[in-house]
């Protein structure tokens, strides 16, 4: 049935949205397939915080607001706060309706009315209405995190047709999935923040809609998310099986070999472990060899993370992308993953590692249809890379200095018209070439001090600097880095977020993804291409284009992924069988096992 007022002949009208309009649950589906219907309510799941948004660090928190700027904002404050839809796990980009529960397509794709639940409420019971949800999304336009704000930049507009109808304009020629973006965004109460600063740090919970409310919280310690008892969406479709403890908590520590410890005494009860020399030797203890705690390797279908050490082409020393690909030969992966990393991981190559996406071998026919018009805007440097085998860093041979890669490294900064005076390597002004890696704990030393050793052996000064979290997280919202390594999440439908990450737009944007600082007009172009492509092989073509040119520009040194989750729990929890396709999905889809816990002795 249609929403009053709508015609079935100009409008589309449908339960979910997706990028290229398939879905694949209908409108009457009762809970998604990777979720247990049944799963019991109850107990509690706490783990160290091991993943940030917004302005979140990892050490600690100040402020009980994750979307703003200013701060660092208190892990999962995600969970207080509904959205207009939510993600299938199991489907590369489809939402389904959580206070939404219908949206209404314009024929020129530029005007989504959505259709709000009547039973929406925040937690103080009073009405979540479109009147909230349009004041949400424009208050984070203007004052939200950059990494929200410039990507919702072609909203044109949000508004309350009503208090059940919100109407959401866009720009001619917004990227494809602006509007999903838009539909997973938090709802806040207008009426809360009418008489409070939103871009103002608090540790006052702010009023939300969701599954949990904050509970107990120490600063620096930890904080503690209490499910609502009466949370108003509990049995929709989009929410059966999911939320399930009474209590999430997270822990905040320094360091990481504490958080270990801590973890092996019981502080926590949910590790996913992410240091190759702990999973392969750090797990006899008592609680293991006992049987409390288990251990699990979980194959993780999604694309891998894009780790690396990104350079900061705002610097100098980083202009000439053949001085960065000299230093970036320095680095011996094989023999580090030996030596360090108990052969656990896999190198990185492409940005769209693992996925249709990645580019290989020389561009296709409908590649060269969207390259060969951009050939004039590329740099001279990037056109053999860009029209021939995508580059990638040759192997190193294991030993960990590798003599022929140096020697290479030496003649291509050479070519750059370095000169080397003594044991010092000078850039063509003269200046010597030395920078900093820029790191946030010292787990990084046995990787990083030996690739330090090898840059010294052809005459580059580098070092390394060790901060705290909160400071590692303001230099890089500055771009006050030579060099620094960051994971950025990847997406199997890439859409208007790696235009925050490798446009121009975004390079001078202080707190964006664009730690390159990367400018290039063959880029954005591409981008654009990925942004509006019409369906998913527009979209590979154009992925692959971009990731030519994106690996000829040598902005980053590829570093690894896992092809697995490595998971250490207290034998408390139960869980699907298989994890969603796109996500592992702790603590969404698991929940507490009170004969198990009770057979451990922590119930």
């Amino acid at each position: 049935m249609l929403p009053k007022g709508s015609h079935a002949a100009e409008v589309r009208v449908s339960h979910g949205l997706s990028s290229f309009g398939d879905l694949k649950y209908a409108a009457d589906f009762r809970s998604f397939d990777y979720v247990n219907p049944e799963a019991p309510r109850g107990g509690s799941f706490s783990a160290q915080i091991v993943q940030t948004f917004g302005n979140q660090a990892f050490d600690t928190f100040d402020t009980l607001n994750a979307y703003v700027f200013r701060g660092n904002g208190a892990a999962g404050m995600n969970l207080a706060f509904d959205t207009l839809m939510v993600r299938a796990l199991d489907e590369p980009d489809a939402l389904y309706g959580l206070v939404a529960r219908a949206v209404e397509i314009s024929p020129d794709g530029l005007t989504y009315r959505f259709f709000l639940r009547p039973q929406a409420h925040f937690h103080d019971g009073t009405r979540l209405t479109a009147k909230d949800a349009a004041f949400s999304l424009s208050i984070l336009k203007e004052k939200g995190h950059p990494t929200i704000s410039q990507v919702i930049r072609d909203m044109v507009e949000a508004s309350a047709e009503n208090d059940e109808t919100l109407v959401v304009r866009f720009a001619a020629g917004r990227s494809r999935d602006l509007p999903l973006v838009v539909a997973q965004l938090p709802i806040f109460s207008a009426a809360y923040f009418n008489t409070r600063d939103f871009e103002e740090p608090t540790l006052t919970a702010p009023l939300g809609s969701g599954p949990y409310r904050v509970g107990r919280m120490e600063i620096g310690r930890f904080i503690e998310h209490e499910r609502v008892p009466n949370y108003w969406a509990a049995d929709l479709p989009v929410t059966l099986g999911q939320n399930n403890f009474d209590r999430i908590r997270y822990e905040y520590f320094r360091d990481r070999q504490v958080a270990f410890e801590a973890f092996k005494g019981g502080a926590f009860t949910y590790r996913q472990e992410y240091t190759s020399r702990i999973w392969a030797n750090g797990y006899d203890f008592p609680a293991v060899r006992e049987g409390r705690v288990k251990r699990d390797t979980l194959p993780d279908l999604s694309p891998p993370n894009i780790q690396a050490w990104y350079f900061n082409t705002r610097r100098e020393a980083f202009r000439d992308p053949r001085i960065r690909e000299a230093i970036g030969l320095c680095f011996d992966f094989p023999w580090t993953n030996r030596s360090a990393m108990f052969g656990a991981y896999t190198r990185t190559s492409s940005y769209f590692e693992k996925t249709d996406q990645m580019a290989s071998g020389p561009p296709s026919a409908e590649e060269l249809a969207l390259l060969e018009p951009l050939r004039e805007k590329l740099p001279a440097s990037f056109v053999k890379d860009v029209f021939g085998e995508p580059f990638t860093l040759p192997t190193a041979d294991g030993t960990g200095q590798d003599r022929t890669l140096l020697a290479r490294a030496v003649a291509l900064l050479k070519e750059a018209g370095c000169t080397r005076e003594g044991g010092t390597i000078r850039l063509p002004g003269g200046k010597p070439l030395e920078f900093e890696f820029l790191d946030n704990d010292s787990l990084w030393e046995p990787i990083t001090q030996p690739f330090i050793k090898n840059l010294g052996l052809i005459g580059i000064k580098a070092s390394q600097r060790i901060v705290d979290a909160s400071q590692y997280q303001a230099r890089i919202r500055d771009f006050d880095f030579d060099v620094a390594s960051r994971a950025m999440g990847a997406d199997p439908t890439p859409g208007p977020e790696i235009r925050e990450a490798f446009g121009a737009r975004s390079a001078g944007i202080p707190g964006s993804n664009n730690l390159a600082g990367i400018g290039e007009p063959a880029i954005d172009a591409l981008l654009d291409r990925i942004a509006g492509a019409a369906s998913r092989a527009e979209l590979t073509i154009a992925c692959r284009a971009l990731d030519r040119v994106l690996r000829a520009g040598r902005y980053w040194i590829p570093m690894w992924y896992s092809p697995n989750y490595k998971l250490a729990v207290w034998d408390v929890f139960g869980h699907p069988d298989t994890p969603p396709k796109y996500a592992l999905g702790t603590p969404g889809l698991w929940w507490f096992d009170a004969d198990k816990a009770k057979r451990i002795g922590r119930n």
